[in-house]
């Protein structure tokens, strides 16, 4: 399945949409960037194998690591999701956007303290 960027960018929006509140609230200062793929230096970087589909990425500091005293972070926290591995899993529009917010969920949950137990009661399991 290919998606150009507006409409893979809509489809990014209405999975968000149907994110729980609970998880969705709680991503004020998160920046959703997409992108393509992950480039080669980072697949090497993360130790994925080249053919190894990245779904998505975060990248920041988690709850833990935030604190009143620590200066402010130099760029956003942010959750990377790269469009074409997406699309070469995906045979429908509904499995793609299902696929994204399994991505995006599981990107931030840790990152909030949500354990995989919560996640399989919210239906990410």
């Amino acid at each position: 399945m290919k998606l150009n960027q507006k409409e893979f960018d809509r489809a990014v929006r209405r999975a968000y949409q149907r994110i729980p509140a609970e998880i969705r609230d709680r991503m004020a200062n998160v920046v959703l960037t997409v992108k393509k793929r992950p480039s080669p230096e980072l697949l090497r970087e993360m130790g994925y194998p080249p053919d190894e589909p990245l779904l998505g990425l975060y990248e920041g500091a988690s709850l833990k690591e935030h604190s009143f005293f620590a200066p402010p972070p130099v760029h956003p926290d942010t959750i990377f999701i790269f469009q074409e591995p997406l699309e070469e899993m995906c045979g429908s529009l509904t499995e793609l956007e299902r696929e994204i917010e399994i991505t995006v969920v599981h990107e931030v949950a840790h990152f909030l303290g949500i354990g995989e137990e919560r996640l399989e009661e919210l239906g990410y399991g």
